[in-house]
């Protein structure tokens, strides 16, 4: 057998390999961007095994927000406990996990590299391919996990998450075009922010959410970013939230005006968000429009966005993740995006 004879050989060998990794991959991965620990099984990139998260809500609600030494501390003493859960919780073991997946970036750095670290130390003591994802496409591809359809291509995914907005355009299946991002604080962070100054607590999305229920969200006339192009900014609209109590310092204790500061709030960040979706809906024309991240759980915003698609002449499907823990950080959506790295020979 000639030089050329053994390359094609090869060639062959390890392109039957990937063909048969391809059709059975089970994942192993793990999350640690932010305050949650994670680790989740995924087969095939939709089929979850376990997704289990240690929360650390408790310890961060104590100072009003994340203090990133502390998270990373609180991931090194996690890890190992969520990782056995994960196992426990799918009846597997490591026998049957084909590739470790790991969130690279963003995030906070300590807690990136706790994650990154022991992700690595696993691949390498268990022989396995570890795959490094960006936490971004996880959280596009949370919608993904757990369905019965394939989604259908381009597709107009919008990203909200405590650290990050990003309208991603996905003309067909691998393609990810970034067409507009955050420029300064994101939705999430703003949540944040402002539910502290009402003293509502943390985390922000939730108890505003809560407490604009029963508030009337024409009440206050907070300025509503609208930025040229795709792109996002929510620095503004929280210094009128902060400049706005300040002036009202005497009814910060009346539960109705905590409840129409944080109705007339979320409308505007509602809003913000809907003008550049929408803009690009007209423009892009998507078969399907996804919503992803943490403010995805938000069900006043999925609400607006099923109603205005719903008065487009044809309008497109519409997709958020389908269990609430898919949409704040978790390591079933890491699992999903690394399978689409593999899939699409990114790796």
């Amino acid at each position: 057998m000639n030089l050329n004879s053994i390359k094609a050989h090869n060639k062959i060998e390890v392109m039957i390999e990937l063909s048969r990794h391809l059709l059975f991959l089970m994942i192993l991965a793990i999350e640690t961007s932010c305050d949650e620990s994670a680790v989740a099984i995924v087969e095939q990139g939709t089929k979850v095994h376990s997704n289990v998260i240690a929360s650390q809500i408790d310890i961060h609600s104590l100072t009003g927000g994340v203090v990133p030494e502390v998270a990373s501390r609180e991931h090194m003493k996690a890890i190992l406990p969520t990782l056995r859960e994960a196992f426990k919780e799918a009846k597997l073991d490591w026998n049957d996990i084909t590739h470790i997946a790991v969130t690279k970036e963003p995030g906070l750095i300590g807690s990136v590299l706790v994650g990154r670290m022991s992700a690595a130390a696993f691949a390498f003591a268990m022989d396995k391919t570890l795959i490094e994802v960006n936490h971004i496409h996880g959280h596009i591809y949370s919608n993904w996990l757990d369905i019965k359809d394939s989604p259908q291509f381009p597709i107009l995914s919008l990203t909200v998450s405590g650290g990050h907005n990003e309208l991603i355009w996905m003309p067909k299946d691998g393609v990810i075009e970034s067409l507009g991002r955050s420029m300064d604080d994101a939705a999430g962070e703003a949540f944040d922010k402002t539910a502290r100054l009402l003293g509502l607590g943390y985390p922000g999305g939730p108890a505003i959410e809560k407490a604009a229920q029963k508030g009337n969200h024409l009440a206050v006339k907070f300025p509503i970013p609208k930025l040229e192009e795709y792109n996002f900014s929510f620095s503004g609209l929280k210094t009128a939230v902060l400049y706005y109590l300040q002036s009202k310092q005497n009814l910060l204790q009346d539960k109705d005006f905590i409840a129409d500061v944080a109705a007339s709030f979320q409308y505007a960040v509602i809003e913000s968000l809907i003008y550049q979706l929408m803009k690009a809906v007209k423009e892009k024309k998507p078969k399907e429009v996804h919503l992803a991240g943490g403010v995805s759980a938000n069900k006043a915003l999925r609400s607006r966005i099923q109603i205005e698609l719903n008065e487009l002449s044809y309008p497109p499907l519409f997709r958020f993740p389908v269990k609430m823990s898919y949409c704040t950080d978790n390591a079933a959506m890491i699992g999903a995006a690394g399978f689409q790295k593999l899939k699409h020979k990114l790796v």
